[in-house]
């Protein structure tokens, strides 16, 4: 029997769950799909934001200086913070949704069998027949696992889902990819007390940073007890011991790790879907192919989140649900095409914090830019929390004394970075944040003396 529905969406992410609650407001009837009854709340609560940074934050609280046992009893116990923080969050998405008359969840697999049908299958091989005259996709992304040989079934090889369950605390980590996920995770691990080696395949650290702050990064990172290995190709992993070629060199090396860390990106994840039966492309990355308002190529089809592609952040995810609820209610003003400039952090400490163009970039485009820098040693709030290390850098366009690019490296970057974002989306001068008068002592203040150019 076909069950009929004003709106179904597949994937109770941010932007999904937030697009069921606005329609049943409004008196649609909504039928949400989610495949595990462990990701109600989408990656960002389960596997992602949340609690990575719960366990960022334990990590930066841990005892230094005692036992190898009192370290692993801290991290078990930071594991099991983490777990209740997950868990109540977890319930509460679901009970948002559940609580509302309007709307019906389903824990299983939705596939498309026409353009404006989805098949569910429920545990027990149960299955529903579902029909609406507008269906969401909101099925995020996942872990990328790339061809080597020796980690299939091996147990000492996580993801970055899969390693947030481990319960005991590994001497030895091994984080292969030294990307944005890579230098978090490794961060993390090393504040716990872990021996780190971070194996990433290139010569540059996270390439999409100037050099000078992605050589500040790495120093900061070495001071923790990192080792870097660059031009580290991994071929093969047997149990615990992984068999790494120096891609300049040519020379062989060992390495041996408790537990060893997948970091090498994640892609969208559209596994079972069946997209052709509703006549849904994807481009050559796998993304659902979307317009400037999230359609798809059904125009009865949106796509939210990371599934499309791009920026692969809970606040994309989110903004996508304005641009779709605005189309569908409003006067249809926003589109992906004015979301520009999106900053982003990343949790490694100090967190580093970006937006808009570096200086590279800024002058492969022929801007004509002054630059701004701060040590971070020269912020007072940063003496006074004894967080000295890091680096604030500005790109301005002296032609027009806008701002065109921002990174921060240092201590509360992810907050002071807003600041910077909204004088940036708002049009207004460097001077704007120059002649601004902050609290004080403050970190954000310190956006007076970085803009003093």
């Amino acid at each position: 029997m076909m069950k009929q529905y004003d709106d179904i969406i597949i994937g109770f992410g941010k932007g999904g769950k937030t697009l069921a609650a606005e329609l049943a407001r409004r008196g649609h009837k909504v039928a949400m799909i989610e495949r595990s009854d462990k990701m109600y709340g989408g990656t960002c609560i389960n596997i992602g934001c949340i609690p990575t940074k719960t366990l960022v934050h334990a990590a930066k609280l841990a005892p230094h200086g005692v036992s190898w046992t009192d370290q692993k009893n801290y991290y078990a116990q930071a594991i099991r913070q983490k777990e209740d923080v997950v868990s109540l969050l977890r319930q509460k998405n679901y009970d948002n949704l559940t609580h509302h008359p309007n709307v019906t969840v389903y824990t299983g697999t939705g596939s498309f069998t026409a353009p404006d049908k989805v098949e569910v299958s429920l545990s027990g091989r149960e299955k529903e027949s579902l029909q609406a005259p507008r269906i969401f996709i909101n099925t995020g992304a996942e872990s990328i696992i790339p061809p080597i040989e020796g980690i299939k079934g091996n147990p000492h090889v996580f993801t970055s889902t899969s390693i947030m369950e481990l319960k005991e605390l590994p001497e030895k980590l091994a984080v292969i990819g030294g990307g944005y996920v890579g230098l978090e995770f490794a961060s993390m691990y090393a504040s716990f007390g872990s021996q780190v080696t971070v194996l990433e395949g290139h010569a540059d650290l996270i390439p999409r940073e100037d050099r000078d702050v992605a050589d500040i990064v790495k120093e900061v990172l070495e001071k923790k007890g990192i080792t870097f290995r660059m031009n580290a190709k991994v071929q093969s992993i047997a149990g615990k011991e992984i068999a790494v070629r120096d891609a300049v060199s040519e020379e062989p090396f060992h390495l041996e790790a408790d537990a060893i860390l997948l970091a090498t990106g994640r892609r969208p994840f559209t596994e079972g879907l069946n997209l052709e039966a509703a006549g849904v492309e994807t481009d050559e990355r796998g993304a659902v192919k979307v317009n400037e308002r999230l359609q798809t190529t059904n125009p009865h089809v949106w796509a939210i989140g990371d599934v499309k592609g791009g920026l692969q952040f809970t606040y994309i995810s989110l903004d996508d649900y304005r641009i779709i609820r605005e189309d569908l209610f409003g006067d249809s003003a926003r589109s992906t095409a004015d979301r520009d400039p999106v900053g982003y952090s990343v949790f490694i400490d100090p967190p580093l914090s970006r937006i808009g163009l570096n200086e590279e970039e800024a002058l492969r485009k022929g801007l004509n830019v002054k630059i701004g820098k701060l040590p971070v040693a020269g912020i007072p709030r940063a003496r006074t929390l004894g967080e000295t290390e890091g680096l604030f850098k500005v790109v301005i366009d002296a032609d027009t004394n806008k701002i065109v690019g921002c990174t921060l490296f240092g201590p509360e970057s992810s907050e002071v970075l807003n600041s910077v974002a909204i004088a940036m989306k708002a049009g207004m001068d460097y001077t704007f944040l120059r002649d601004f008068i902050f609290t004080h002592p403050s970190m954000s203040e310190a956006l007076n003396d970085l803009m003093n150019v």
